[in-house]
């Protein structure tokens, strides 16, 4: 694992064998334990700008979880694998235009059960889905922005914790738990001199931690948005339409 404080010139988004349109298409060719432990891990990084899409669509908080749960119980059953085609766009649009077809097939009520089977893909671990959804802009928004606005903070937030993952490989968990906010951009400059002080470090010294930092976030969120398509080549192209995303 590269030292994200020295650079590393041959980082980067070269992880196409493992992309996210990879773990479907081999889930849904096989039955290996690999192969869908890694699908089951995928749906739970991604339920929540699931969850909010379908809220947002006018189910209420109980009936959209357990469409959510159900939506990715299908998919890991390979119910919908047919529609997955890496040539056809982003991962997200898949994912999005999968969804739909599974709603529209969900509209009887007369035949609607606990969904989700045996797997459980929604995270009580931070906040509970309906607390985090009170918290989504006024109702004029779409379905559709809301997805992408949720999709985007969750691509942010796995590179964001890779970057720690490697920070406490390094022994430099306190450095990313003081400067965190400098590096996505929460605090201002102003930060630097307490934060010196903080980790007993000079100044100079904290503002060279922090840029080999943000590069490396940098690098670790391109190879994020590179798991969500299918060449190499869009990824700079997604990375633009996704901080639009986040603007608007």
């Amino acid at each position: 694992m590269p030292d994200p404080f020295q650079g590393d010139a041959s980082a980067g988004p070269r992880i196409f064998a493992t992309t996210h349109w990879s773990v479907v298409t081999a889930a849904g060719k096989g039955s290996s334990k690999h192969a869908r432990s890694a699908l089951e891990t995928l749906c739970r990084t991604y339920w929540y700008p699931i969850y909010s899409y379908v809220r947002r669509k006018g189910y209420q908080p109980e009936e959209a979880q357990d469409l959510t749960q159900e939506f990715f119980a299908q998919l890991i059953a390979k119910e919908h694998f047919n529609l997955a085609d890496p040539n056809k766009g982003k991962f997200r649009g898949f994912l999005l235009s999968t969804l739909d077809y599974f709603l529209a097939r969900e509209w009887s009520r007369a035949h609607r059960q606990k969904r989700g089977g045996q797997f459980t893909f929604i995270s009580m671990d931070e906040q509970p889905p309906e607390e985090r959804y009170r918290l989504e802009p006024a109702d004029h928004e779409t379905p559709e922005k809301i997805f992408l606005r949720q999709w985007t903070l969750t691509v942010l937030k796995q590179a964001m914790n890779a970057l720690q993952k490697e920070c406490e490989t390094h022994r430099k968990g306190d450095l990313f738990r003081e400067t965190k906010s400098l590096i996505s951009g929460e605090r201002d400059g102003a930060a630097y001199a307490q934060i010196s002080k903080n980790l007993n470090m000079s100044e100079g010294a904290m503002r060279v931690a922090v840029h080999r930092l943000r590069q490396r976030y940098g690098e670790l969120l391109r190879s994020e948005i590179a798991h969500t398509v299918n060449d190499e080549a869009e990824v700079d192209e997604e990375l633009r339409y996704l901080f639009q995303v986040l603007s608007t």
